[in-house]
């Protein structure tokens, strides 16, 4: 009887000490987590904020984490990793106004990392169908593009993007010419109407060659005939360049 009890009361030992294995694992985490925060060599907020942010999403340690899926990348861009104070941070909150107070903010879509900012929009905000002309409409959008360039240091590469719905006209024989007769057609504007210097200024027509969703549905083509504007810092090793010997 005696063994009995003895047996059973080092199963109970056993099973009450698991709760050490969970809070160790976790203690380990924790440390983890504030070696990787010291390691960065200059603080910077934004990036800061974006390990951390990743830290919680990619392990779900805390309410409202995201479970782990693979990928390119942990965390998608948004304009919370920009750096507060930089030229895309001011560029991002222009343009966001811009959208909202032109009533176009459901055919724009904007993504910012701490390199660049995209601000995707549907193809009818700038030009009717099958023609690399720039609409009134448009016109109105691009002025307003040319006043925040003109304040800005930043480079542009304006990007077009068809679906691959063939077209053959006398002036544009292949969705190729007409992506690239847009993109081009936004950079002269911008080069012309506001004195934007031409090496801050690329256009590059990709036609129906990277399209974001399959060509199999009206909807899917719709968003797949986009201009996409790229707002680039220049690098430092440009700036640096002409010191260099």
């Amino acid at each position: 009887m005696g063994k009995n009890r003895k047996k059973l009361g080092t199963k109970d030992n056993c099973d009450t000490g698991g709760w050490e294995i969970v809070y160790s694992g976790f203690v380990l985490i924790l440390l983890c987590f504030f070696v990787m925060l010291c390691a960065f060599s200059s603080v910077q907020e934004a990036k800061i904020f974006r390990f951390v942010r990743s830290f919680v999403e990619a392990l779900s340690i805390f309410p409202g984490g995201l479970k782990f899926e693979s990928g390119n990348a942990v965390l998608k861009v948004s304009e919370d990793i920009v750096e507060a104070d930089s030229e895309l941070a001011s560029m991002f909150n222009d343009l966001q106004e811009l959208t909202n107070e032109l009533g176009i903010s459901d055919r724009v879509q904007l993504d910012a990392s701490d390199q660049e900012l995209e601000m995707t929009l549907t193809d009818d905000v700038l030009f009717r169908l099958g023609v690399a002309e720039i609409s009134p409409e448009g016109i109105i959008l691009l002025r307003k593009i040319g006043e925040l360039m003109d304040k800005s240091s930043l480079s542009l590469r304006v990007e077009g993007h068809t679906d691959n719905l063939p077209i053959h006209t006398e002036k544009y024989p292949s969705n190729w010419e007409l992506s690239t007769a847009r993109a081009v057609n936004v950079v002269r504007y911008l080069m012309k109407a506001y004195k934007i210097a031409p090496g801050r200024l690329t256009a590059a027509g990709y036609g129906e060659f990277q399209p974001l969703l399959p060509n199999d549905t009206p909807e899917h083509r719709a968003k797949n005939r986009r201009v996409k504007f790229v707002f680039l810092e220049k690098e430092e090793e440009e700036e640096e360049g002409g010191n260099e010997h």
